[in-house]
C-alpha cells in the first residue's frame, strides 16, 4: 500500500485513495476502523445533485495509494447518543407495515384492491382479508372492484368514515394517474 502516509484518518479531513481498478476516489473521511484499515469516505453525487452524497466503503488493503488532501486537525464532537427505544418502536412499525404488505400481496386479489388494503391499514389496524373481500373492524366490508360503492356495513358511523377513506384513496390514485398521463404527454 504505497502511499498510505498514516496508521489513522481524522474525520472531516479529505482523502484520495487509488482503488486496485484504477479508479481514484477522493472524499471526506466519514470513519476509519483501524484494525480493518476500512475508510468510509463521503464524496460529491455522481447525480451532481447539490443535496446528494455518494458514500463509499474502501478497504485500504485494496488500494494502490492513499493521500491525505487536506487533514483536519479539529476535534469532531461528540456524536449524539442513540434513542434506542425510539430505534426500537421505528423497527417495529416497520416490521408491521411489512407484514401487512405481504398479506396484502397474498390474499390473491388484484393491485387496486392490494392498494386499498394498505391505505385502510395505515390509518386502521382492524384491517383484515375474508376471500377477496376487505373486512375492516369486523363490520365493514369492501367487494371487489373495491370502490366507495362497494363498501357496506350496518353500523353507520363506522360506513361512512371507511367510505370517506376509500373516496380519498380513489382521488388519490386518480390524481397519480391523471399526472402519470400528462408527463408521458410531455414527453412525447
Amino acid at each position: 500500500m504505497a502511499g498510505l502516509v498514516q496508521d489513522c484518518f481524522s474525520i472531516g479531513s479529505t482523502v484520495e485513495c487509488t482503488t486496485c481498478y484504477n479508479a481514484n476516489i477522493e472524499g471526506e473521511v466519514l470513519a476509519f476502523d483501524q484494525q480493518t484499515k476500512m475508510l468510509i469516505l463521503k464524496c460529491p453525487s455522481a447525480s451532481k445533485s447539490a443535496k446528494l452524497n455518494d458514500v463509499y466503503i474502501v478497504n485500504l488493503a485494496m488500494c494502490s495509494d492513499v493521500q491525505v488532501k487536506k487533514e483536519v486537525c479539529i476535534v469532531p464532537e461528540q456524536p449524539l447518543s442513540l434513542n434506542l427505544e425510539r430505534l426500537s418502536t421505528r423497527t417495529r412499525n416497520q416490521v408491521e407495515q411489512k407484514r401487512l404488505q405481504l398479506t396484502a400481496l397474498s390474499a390473491g386479489v388484484s393491485p387496486e384492491g392490494q392498494n386499498l388494503y394498505m391505505a385502510i391499514a395505515r390509518t386502521i389496524k382492524q384491517v383484515t382479508w375474508s376471500g377477496p373481500n376487505i373486512v375492516v373492524c369486523k363490520d365493514v366490508t369492501i367487494t371487489p372492484p373495491y370502490k366507495v360503492d362497494n363498501v357496506n356495513s350496518s353500523d353507520q358511523r363506522q360506513l361512512s368514515y371507511v367510505k370517506k377513506i376509500v373516496e380519498k384513496h380513489e382521488n388519490d390514485q386518480a390524481n397519480i394517474n391523471q399526472s402519470t398521463s400528462a408527463a408521458d404527454i410531455a414527453a412525447n
